[in-house]
Order: structure tokens, then C-alpha cells, then sequence
């Protein structure tokens, strides 16, 4: 994943109106003027070898829907090496240090079970904390929308013992929350199911099982899929009871889903 802290170089897009939740799904159509742009950064590439992965407490044969289960992913631009913990609960440890507090380039995840459905909650910080990650909230947003597709395969490749030991996971939605004060980048994405949201976008391969992400995508009407709301009272069909990010919670307070179409999403 790429240097977020870099200038912003895109011109300024109007504000937009609608809720802050919305929904989008891998278009099939190449979208002309994203695509050359993206190249700029390099292509969206998953590379096995590069992964390492950590298994902290945790069982492939416990269903998420019983057992917490988070991911907590790091990338350092040195080294180019993906660190993807698998927990209980965020892996603190890989998040300290001044490079990481600099870079806010982590993604984290959990695992939900919503009234008797199951949906993977990926959470991103775009802009908040320091004034360089303010300037270029437009350059992050867009960063973080061309990689997460990698990111979710990392975590398919990572998890893949558990996905076909529970291969309906792999139909679970994914929600991506995106933290940013500033509210046209504050917000909640559907990206579809697990097994369309971490597939290559007509991406080449190349050979070697990695493949080039095109960076393509279109938003659809959040009617088709609802955020899901867990029961107010205790009960046998939500797990876990209290997310284990603290930032998901923080997001439920200042947003509440609208009602409508959101406009449509370029990123």
C-alpha cells in the first residue's frame, strides 16, 4: 500500500448532500478517467509472499458468530511487508510507534453477526489527528478505496482455513467505514459480498497467483442493502454485543442513516 501522507493532487469535488451511508459495487465497465490516475500510485497488487501473518487466540474452528474474531493490517512502505494480525480484539502493538501514528494507513476489521446474519465491518481512518492527514483527506480516501480490494484479499488468503471451513462467509457483506472530519469523506460503504469485494476487478495476472487491481468501481442505492442495526435488548442473534473498535462505535453516535438514494460515488 502506498505512502498516504503524500500532497493532494486531485481538484476539489462538491460537497455532497446526501447520507453519509452509501453502497457501491465492482463496475464491469473500465471507468476512463480513474483508471489512468491510479497508475500513477502503481498497480493494486496482492503478493502472498509479502504477507505475514499472526494468529493471536484464535480458532479456524470457531464460527465468528461465537468467537470474536478481528483483523488489524499494516503495511510499511520501507520494506513493502504486510503485517495481518488474527484476533480477538485489534492488536494494539502493531499500531504504536511515531511511523504508524504518522501514517494512519492501518485497516481493521471485525467479523459481525447481525440478527442472524453475518457481515465483515472494515474500518479506515482517512483524515483526523494531525494536519498532514487533513490536507490530503481527498489523495487518502482515494488511496484507500483503490487498495482496501487487496486488503480484503489479504485477509481471504490469511483466513482462507476458516472461509472453507465456512464457506457462507464468503456471501457475508462487507460494510467500509471511513473516518475523516471532514464530512464528505465521513462515511459507510457497502462493497457487496466478501467473494466480489476481494475479487480482482479485470485485473491482470500475473502468473505467479498475484494479480493487478483495476481501480474501478459504482455506487448503487443503499435501499438495496441496509446497514444492519443490532437488537437494543439482549439477545441470541447479534455477536459480539460490544465491537471491539473503538472507532465503530464512535461512528454510530455521529451518523445515523438517512433515508433515500445517495449520489453517486466516483472514488
Amino acid at each position: 500500500m502506498g505512502s498516504l501522507t503524500a500532497s493532494p493532487v486531485f481538484p476539489s469535488l462538491s460537497k455532497q448532500q446526501s447520507s453519509n451511508f452509501s453502497c457501491r459495487r465492482r463496475s464491469k465497465k473500465k471507468n476512463q478517467a480513474i483508471v489512468p490516475v491510479a497508475r500513477l500510485f502503481g498497480p493494486a497488487i496482492f503478493e502472498a509472499s509479502k504477507l505475514k501473518v499472526l494468529f493471536l487466540g484464535v480458532d479456524e474452528k470457531k464460527h465468528p458468530g461465537n468467537l470474536p474474531r478481528t483483523y488489524t493490517l499494516t503495511h510499511s512502505d520501507i520494506t513493502s511487508k504486510i503485517t495481518l494480525a488474527i484476533s480477538q480484539t485489534i492488536n494494539n502493538s502493531q499500531l504504536q510507534g511515531w511511523y504508524n501514528k504518522l501514517q494512519r494507513d492501518e485497516v481493521v476489521a471485525e467479523w459481525k453477526k447481525v440478527k442472524g446474519k453475518m457481515s465483515l465491518h472494515v474500518h479506515c481512518h482517512i483524515s483526523g489527528g494531525h494536519f498532514l492527514l487533513d490536507l490530503c483527506a481527498r489523495l487518502r480516501y482515494f488511496i484507500f478505496c483503490k487498495e482496501l480490494p487487496v486488503v480484503l484479499k489479504a485477509f481471504v488468503h490469511a483466513d482462507g482455513n476458516l472461509l472453507n471451513n465456512y464457506p457462507e462467509l464468503q456471501e457475508a457483506l462487507v460494510w467500509v467505514y471511513f473516518h475523516s472530519n471532514v464530512p464528505e469523506f465521513n462515511k459507510v460503504e457497502c462493497w457487496g459480498p466478501l467473494k466480489d469485494a476481494a475479487a480482482p476487478s479485470g485485473g491482470a495476472s500475473s502468473g505467479d497467483g498475484t494479480h493487478t487491481e483495476t481501480f474501478k468501481t459504482q455506487a448503487t442505492p443503499i435501499s438495496n442493502w441496509d446497514l444492519p442495526e443490532q437488537c437494543q435488548e439482549e439477545c441470541n442473534c447479534c455477536f459480539p454485543l460490544m465491537s471491539s473498535i473503538p472507532w465503530s462505535e464512535e461512528f454510530s453516535r455521529e451518523n445515523q442513516v438517512g433515508s433515500g438514494t445517495p449520489s453517486e460515488d466516483t472514488c
